[in-house]
């Protein structure tokens, strides 16, 4: 973690304690770093924590990959698109009693608000069963 210059790396971490130094070493499996028009990836990269005084400061140390700014989000490339993902129309359906076919719909009204749609849903008047009290349901 230290190198130091020839110093004892725990004479080192004994010295930044007493000075109010906290270091620690978090396990991180992927750093991205985000600029106006890229992105920087660090897979398996040494990240470093440092508490002095109330202030923390992040090292990264690794070697990156730089890629387009949101290549390989699909799920914001579905949303930006404008599909709805197969998933909410499951959930919509199940959570209102209702058809995919009418979750995709109330789903595409809402704009994939899927709070919105079971709301909606909800809130539509079902056809009454002859025979069948609404206090029944």
């Amino acid at each position: 973690m230290f190198g130091g210059g020839g110093m004892n790396p725990r004479k080192m971490k004994q010295m930044m304690k007493q000075m109010g130094i906290d270091v620690t070493e978090l396990d991180a499996e992927e750093v991205v770093i985000k600029t106006a028009d890229e992105e920087l990836v660090f897979s398996d990269a040494q990240v470093t924590r440092m508490d002095a005084q109330g202030q923390e400061t992040y090292q990264v140390v690794g070697e990156p990959e730089t890629r387009e700014l949101g290549a390989g989000d699909d799920a914001a490339d579905e949303a930006a698109a404008g599909e709805i993902p197969e998933s909410d129309i499951e959930i919509v359906a199940q959570r209102a009693g209702v058809s995919k076919d009418d979750a995709r719909e109330a789903l595409e009204a809402e704009d994939g608000d899927l709070a919105a749609a079971i709301a909606k849903l909800s809130d539509t008047p079902r056809p009454r069963r002859p025979g069948v009290s609404p206090c029944a349901r």
